[in-house]
């Protein structure tokens, strides 16, 4: 085999298909980094409350505003998938669920719980 070989390398994403596992772990990353991005305006939101009416309410324009809404709303994904995720990490460390199948239901369990807690988390807000 030389550089200039054009067949892939194994395994190549063009050719292997990731199993759910991978791709949730992928997203587990993914969501811990966006909760560190949360965490970080979280932050300039208690700064702009601190820093007075005018601060505050720029904020507020922008937090109300169509993109800031879908970040608070991916936020909130990340928050409940990666603690949904990490309990079943909990139970993996004890033992529990680590063959292929266990860990493939429980990955549709984690995704499909939050979904459904990040829809009525929006849902309740939006009623109070």
């Amino acid at each position: 085999m030389s550089w200039d070989d054009p067949r892939p390398m194994s395994p190549h994403l063009q050719v292997y298909k990731l199993p759910i596992t991978a791709k949730l772990s992928i997203l587990h990353r993914g969501t811990g980094g966006a909760l560190f991005l949360g965490l970080i305006l979280m932050i300039a939101v208690l700064a702009s409350a601190a820093s007075g009416p005018e601060s505050w309410a720029s904020m507020h324009s922008f937090l109300s505003g169509f993109f800031g809404q879908l970040i608070i709303f991916g936020f909130t994904f990340a928050l409940y998938y990666h603690a949904c995720n990490g309990v079943r990490h909990l139970f993996w460390d004890i033992g529990k669920g680590l063959d292929l199948e266990n860990a493939r239901k429980s990955g549709v369990a984690v995704l499909i719980a939050s979904v459904v807690l990040t829809l009525l988390t929006w849902l309740i807000a939006a009623l109070v």
